[in-house]
């Protein structure tokens, strides 16, 4: 009986100790939880404030994961594990770069801590660096820098008449005289003013008249620029649109009698093929409207296909073959390309056929 009630006094002596060791956590108490950088220029560069923070528990701080809100916030904390009553450090970086204007960010800290999550912030406001001619027109012409090299007309209709415009700054420290080699004839090109001053900016203007080309889909065209009498192919700009049919003036009647065109498929994959070998699909193409269709164009995405209608006349119920050869010399690994198809289809003009094939190391 004796052993049995000093047993049980051991186990009502040890039972607290026991429930306090269970109970026992660290506890991550910071001296600040917000900073205000306030009002700094953006060549200053990144801006850095350490968050000091204690464990007030009674067993070791582990830092599981600190993360922030943005990539332009990067923190770094102490990683090893923080004994009670110790001291830990996390530093929290933000770079202002490319980022004027007021921020407010945070920073989210994981432990094994009683609070186990615990929000941290930081915000300030950037004042704007002078921006550079470099920075504002990127694209280098001769002595002439430009916002853009490339006027893209989104899409024009059939006899459609549009201007765009790009911005150009003379970054040399002489005058320059402009003018344009001869353009096609459905680009008019000119500049404003046609001879600019050092650091003077100015505007080439671009007009695309689809009345003087007969084309449809996707076009591009370079126009070249003789700068003081002098002309360089470095020197120019690249113009494209997709030129559409307009069939907005069709009548209802008209749309009910028009052509539908219609593909056994629009997809195929040759597979495994060898190098510098030749494989050919046929595609079959049907009228399934009232009227005659007509295909307009057909492009590749690539020179090492070749597509081939059989004609571009298709009648009403017709079908016809549209023979496509793949050409795999030069190339190497899994190879997609595409073919479009263009047709006075007023519901579906443009058609996207897609082959694919694997080409196989020798």
């Amino acid at each position: 009986m004796k052993i049995s009630i000093s047993f049980l006094l051991a186990i009502l002596i040890c039972f607290p100790a026991l429930n306090q060791a269970q109970t026992a956590k660290s506890r991550i108490a910071f001296e600040k939880l917000q900073h205000n950088f306030g009002s700094f220029k953006e060549e200053l560069g990144v801006q850095t404030v350490s968050f000091n923070f204690k464990n007030d528990g009674s067993v070791p701080l582990i830092l599981n994961n600190v993360q922030a809100s943005c990539g332009c916030t990067t923190p770094e904390w102490t990683r090893e594990p923080v004994a009670p009553g110790a001291k830990g450090i996390i530093k929290v970086s933000y770079d202002p770069r490319n980022r004027p204007g007021v921020f407010n960010k945070t920073i989210r800290v994981s432990s094994n801590a009683e609070n186990a999550d615990v929000v941290l912030s930081i915000l300030g406001d950037v004042t704007p660096r002078a921006r550079t001619i470099e920075e504002d027109y990127p694209n280098q012409i001769g002595p002439l820098r430009a916002k853009t090299n490339h006027v893209a007309f989104t899409s024009i209709k059939e006899k459609q008449i549009r201007k765009d415009s790009v911005e150009i700054v003379n970054n040399s420290e002489q005058p320059v005289q402009l003018s344009f080699k001869t353009p096609p004839p459905h680009l008019n090109a000119t500049f404003k003013p046609s001879k600019l001053a050092p650091k003077q900016k100015g505007y080439i203007v671009v007009t695309f008249d689809a009345n003087k080309i007969q084309s449809f889909g996707f076009v591009m065209h370079r126009i070249y620029l003789n700068i003081d009498g002098q002309d360089d192919y470095r020197n120019s700009i690249a113009v494209s649109t997709t030129l559409e049919e307009d069939f907005s003036k069709l009548t209802p009647a008209e749309l009910a009698a028009a052509p539908v065109v219609k593909y056994d498929s629009e997809s195929f994959d040759f597979g495994d093929i060898k190098p510098s070998t030749k494989v050919e699909h046929t595609f079959s193409l049907k009228n399934a409207g009232k009227r005659d269709l007509i295909i307009r164009d057909v492009k590749s995405s690539c020179g090492c296909t070749a597509v081939s209608p059989s004609k571009n006349m298709v009648a009403a119920n017709e079908s016809v073959p549209l023979k496509v050869v793949f050409d795999s010399t030069g190339k190497s690994g899994r190879q997609n390309k595409t073919i479009t198809v263009i047709t006075n289809d007023p519901k579906n003009p443009t058609t996207i056929l897609r082959i694919s094939s694997n080409i196989l190391t020798q």
